[in-house]
């Protein structure tokens, strides 16, 4: 099945852009929220975070501290790296059941992440698409959303890769800063997935 991977800066709007394809039969696999989840189910991964962090990271009724493992790795990237090392694998490998219990019927699917470049998931995929949006709106959107001041967005973008550097690495661009329609950028893509999907399924 044909794979396609779906990354934006925080405020991109990625998961606006996601729901379009959603609207279309696309099925998405949302890796920052499955990241979330298998935090609290995935054995593997929680005996890691523990060995790794201590048995403060999870409280006594199995709930992750998310302060307690933020007060390590927010400031601290070689910690930071430590944690992306035992959550990324974790994400491939629910990505993998994910995919398998897709209906052979759906014609592609859709991987979001945020760190789809730099987790190298992008590597698992055919093609990508890059969200982007011009900063200020970016910071609007997220100082709007969360209730946080923009020195703390700023923060939290700093710890991904710029456009720039994303731009180099992707196949496929949507641009959100509203005056560009993204639902006939979406049209536009689907169009071009549904044809090379058309083609890969003819050849088998």
């Amino acid at each position: 099945m044909y794979k396609v991977g779906i990354t934006g800066g925080i405020g991109s709007g990625k998961t606006t852009v996601c729901k379009v394809f959603e609207v279309l039969g696309i099925p998405v696999f949302y890796a920052d929220a499955v990241a979330k989840e298998i935090m609290v189910t995935d054995k593997i991964l929680i005996e890691g975070i523990k060995t790794t962090f201590g048995n403060l990271s999870y409280f006594e009724d199995g709930r992750l501290n998310n302060k307690h493992i933020a007060s390590i790795v927010f400031n601290n990237e070689s910690e930071l790296i430590k944690l992306n090392a035992l959550v990324h694998p974790a994400v491939f490998r629910a990505f993998d059941v994910w995919e398998a219990q897709v209906s052979p019927e759906v014609p592609y699917t859709l991987k979001e992440a945020a760190l789809l470049f730099e987790s190298e998931s992008y590597k698992m995929v055919d093609t990508t698409i890059l969200v982007t949006a011009p900063l200020q709106i970016k910071l609007d959107r997220v100082t709007a959303r969360d209730g946080v001041a923009t020195d703390q967005v700023k923060a939290r973008m700093d710890k991904q890769l710029s456009d720039d550097e994303k731009i180099k690495m992707a196949n496929h661009f949507i641009i959100n800063d509203e005056a560009h329609s993204i639902i006939q950028q979406v049209l536009a893509l689907h169009k071009q997935f549904l044809e090379i999907a058309a083609n890969s399924h003819s050849k088998e």
